[in-house]
């Protein structure tokens, strides 16, 4: 690793203007780019004491061995060249948007003297008209299938488009009336240009208009007695209405608009993007993404938005862009974008309402793009091998760890203390053996939650071969017996969430009851370090390790698992803590109660004449658990380990 002080540039050589700059590392290579008001100011922070800065920021610095830079005139230019050197030099250490796939889009060739209409892919030309993108091109293809009845425009390709015009004679689509034949004259290139507007216009949202105007015309034929004409019209009414029925409303206003989830954690970041057009979802792509440096949430959407618009076509941007928070430079970006599309582009972040719905819907596709990805890995066998040789090497163990149990711990405020333990069997979840504890001590800070933990569960691990080998018969039905012994398998690894005092807490407990034989590691969430016993320094796994990968999947899905048990205790017993309360409601009504309505929120939500519908609740009843449930305030936990605030 290289000192960063033996490159550091003296602060008066430094400008203090906008720019752009680059590290090389030692071989030349540009690592990163970044951009800045003051170019001054941020380079300097780059040489602070490295044990204050970001462990990636400080692994970037240490890699480098140059810096140099670019003035620009304003911050608009700083961000354009930030965007035009990352795609560039492609540096390691910054955060690439690429597509996992090239995306279909339907295009409509407007430059041409006779426009044609096409499912493209790859970079986008000039001269045209892109909507989309789309997830397959046969949902593509079979919408302009069933269009072209009603917009006959031209779909075939330059050579066929000729050789009709040599022979005098349309192809079939000309021949079942799926083409206006403008290659032999049945239209005019103007008439063709407007049977191309009217198909663009109705994807770009204006479906009622062209409906009107055919029910006005269907209606015109019939009174005319031109009764195929109608039954046509009528047909290709129908056609519009089979293609509106796969594209759901989900905006009431109309609104075009593109929206952006996303869903992160400390090692990649994926982003879904919805295009909203008309109200209606046209179109849908998204990415995944390493995470390189320490760029936070605005950061990231900001390049995200730099990705999809910096040189997309000014015709396939909408005027509303919904984001869940700004991106960092907001000003700056709306402004280059502006630019580009020739008319006012904004950010928004909706607090309620359709469009935060659409969000969180658009939020959840990306957390599940990233589960998705996470499983594609997890769940090839030659990568999971892979994995498991890694931890083997990088925490020295005799063997790969077959078999790991990962333990969280998950509180509100030292009340309703529970903990999880998952288990991994060859990189894969054996959820028949996850177990979930109640921590018996009130009050406990997580460290002593987890050394209680950790000591019930490897107390039954001795207990379960002393049962097979003396072959005692317990009291406990046969059941019992198989449940401990599954329980007392040994783990090869064990993982706590947590950094050096849960793992010196885990580390206790296992001395405490004798066992050496059993590895033990902790998973730091901030910086996804891995610390051993007795360590001073934690063990850094590269970020592209499967090890790595592997480790974190296990951590998540035990806090998962944590999450999900406390929530349900402490609906339980804010349930009878509030119930309790009620006068003349016992144990038997109160089971009765909760059978119906399942849970407080439901229960707090009905009306008095519903509660008193309960067998054996009457209207006195009814009414003292209404007043009850109307003074408790809906119940919030946090989580003490990361922060996260869980509402019912």
């Amino acid at each position: 690793m290289a000192d960063p002080a033996t490159y550091r540039p003296r602060t008066g050589e430094i400008p203090t203007e906008p720019g752009v700059y680059k590290f090389r590392d030692a071989d030349g290579r540009v690592i990163y780019v970044g951009k800045a008001k003051s170019l001054r100011q941020r380079l300097t922070s780059y040489f602070a004491d490295p044990d204050g800065l970001h462990e990636r920021t400080r692994r970037m610095v240490t890699t480098a061995a140059s810096v140099e830079w670019t003035v620009v005139g304003t911050e608009v230019e700083a961000l354009q060249l930030e965007y035009t050197w990352i795609k560039q030099f492609d540096p390691r250490f910054n955060v690439k948007y690429r597509d996992d796939k090239s995306y279909p889009w339907l295009a409509f060739t407007v430059g041409e003297a006779i426009p044609r209409v096409q499912v493209m892919r790859g970079s986008q030309r000039k001269g045209v008209r892109y909507f989309g993108p789309y997830s397959h091109a046969w949902a593509i293809r079979d919408t302009v299938d069933t269009l072209l009845r009603v917009f006959p425009m031209r779909s075939c390709s330059a050579g066929t488009f000729r050789g009709a015009q040599a022979a005098g004679r349309p192809c079939l689509l000309g021949d079942i009336g799926k083409c206006a034949a403008p290659c032999v004259g049945r239209v005019t290139p103007q008439e063709h240009r407007e049977i191309v507007d009217d198909f663009m216009g109705f994807m770009s949202g204006s479906t009622k208009v062209i409906t009107r105007e055919l029910k006005q015309k269907m209606q015109s034929a019939s009174d005319n007695l031109e009764f195929e004409l109608a039954a046509k019209y009528r047909d290709d009414l129908g056609a519009l209405d089979k293609v509106l029925e796969k594209q759901t409303v989900v905006l009431a206003d109309g609104t075009d608009a593109d929206v952006l989830g996303f869903a992160e954690d400390p090692l990649e970041v994926a982003v879904q993007i919805f295009s909203v057009r008309g109200g209606r979802v046209r179109g849908q792509r998204g990415w995944v993404a390493d995470r390189a440096d320490d760029a936070e949430l605005p950061e990231l959407v900001q390049r995200a938005v730099m990705t999809l618009y910096a040189e997309g076509a000014p015709s396939a941007m909408p005027r509303e862009v919904l984001v869940p928070v700004e991106p960092s430079d907001a000003g700056l970006v709306a402004e280059l974008l502006s630019e580009h599309r020739g008319g006012a582009v904004r950010f928004r972040v909706p607090q309620r309402g359709d469009k935060r719905s659409l969000l969180e819907t658009v939020e959840q596709n990306a957390q599940q793009a990233l589960a998705r990805h996470k499983m594609k890995r997890a769940g090839d066998l030659t990568t999971r091998s892979i994995a498991l040789e890694e931890l083997q090497a990088a925490l020295g163990l005799p063997d790969a760890p077959l078999r790991i149990e990962c333990f969280d711990i998950s509180n509100l405020q030292g009340t309703e203390i529970v903990a999880s333990m998952v288990v991994f069997e060859d990189g894969l979840p054996r959820k028949s053996e996850y177990r979930r504890f109640v921590v018996r001590h009130e009050g406990q800070s997580d460290v002593a939650a987890m050394h209680e933990v950790i000591s019930r569960r490897f107390k039954r691990h001795l207990e379960g071969p002393q049962v097979i080998e003396h072959g005692e018969l317990p009291p406990e039905p046969a059941e019992a017996v198989a449940e401990k012994r599954r329980f007392a398998y040994a783990p090869s690894l064990v993982v706590v969430d947590g950094g050096p005092p849960q793992v010196a807490a885990a580390k206790q407990a296992l001395d405490e009851l004798g066992i050496t034989d059993i590895a033990l590691v902790g998973l730091a969430k901030r910086l996804e370090e891995v610390w051993l016993p007795d360590d001073e320094h934690p063990v850094i796994l590269p970020r592209t390790s499967e090890g790595l990968y592997m480790l974190q999947r296990v951590r998540d899905e035990a806090h998962r698992f944590a999450i999900s048990h406390h929530r349900k205790r402490r609906s339980t017993s804010m349930t009878a803590s509030v119930l309790d309360e009620v006068e003349g409601l016992g144990p038997s009504r109160r089971a009765a109660v909760m059978k119906k309505f399942g849970t407080l929120k439901k229960l707090r939500a009905a009306t008095v004449e519903e509660i008193a519908e309960v067998p054996g609740v009457g209207r006195t009843t009814a009414e003292s658990i209404a007043t009850a449930l109307a003074g408790a305030a809906p119940s919030v936990s946090v989580n003490t380990a990361t922060g996260e605030i869980i509402d019912d």
